[in-house]
């Protein structure tokens, strides 16, 4: 496995790996599926804006993907920003979302970028240890501020300074 830029023509395994966490997953907090059209504006932002987007690539095939983009739009907040990582089903527990994360945060680094924050559903613990375990620090929980699959859920902002 070899942690790259993505390319446009990922995004079709970009995409079914996001939809599959939107579908199956809390990790991501939308409730209905990306269209091709909202993912390719989604990839088109981050290449305007020069945020990474980066891909787990073993021999052809795409099993995660990380990025980063801005925590929030003012000015201020500039040097601070929110990353994701997501991984396919079947890649998950061999160190591919671990690999893309370091990767990550090297790029984030490389670019200046002062702290990452990470907004992690409360009941994803296998993300809330990988981030951990990488040196990110619990900053917040905001109980209930979300809704999926008929129930609340919390959310946990986890930070790492750079």
């Amino acid at each position: 496995m070899r942690i790259r830029p993505a390319r446009p023509a990922d995004l079709p395994a970009l995409l079914e790996i996001y939809n599959d966490a939107v579908v199956h997953t809390t990790a991501s907090w939308d409730l209905l599926p990306w269209t091709p059209v909202e993912h390719a504006e989604w990839y088109a932002t981050k290449a305007e804006h020069g945020h990474p987007i980066l891909v787990a690539d073993a021999d052809g095939e795409i099993l995660g993907y990380s990025a980063y983009g801005p925590f929030r739009p003012k000015a201020g907040y500039a040097g601070t920003m929110e990353h994701s990582v997501y991984v396919r089903p079947d890649a998950q527990g061999h160190g591919t979302g671990r690999a893309l994360l370091v990767a990550v945060i090297e790029s984030a680094r490389a670019h200046g970028v002062h702290a990452l924050i990470g907004g992690l559903s409360s009941d994803n613990e296998v993300s809330l240890h990988l981030h951990r375990s990488l040196g990110f620090v619990e900053v917040g929980r905001l109980p209930e501020v979300g809704r999926k699959f008929d129930r609340w859920l919390d959310l946990v902002l986890v930070q790492l300074f750079l």
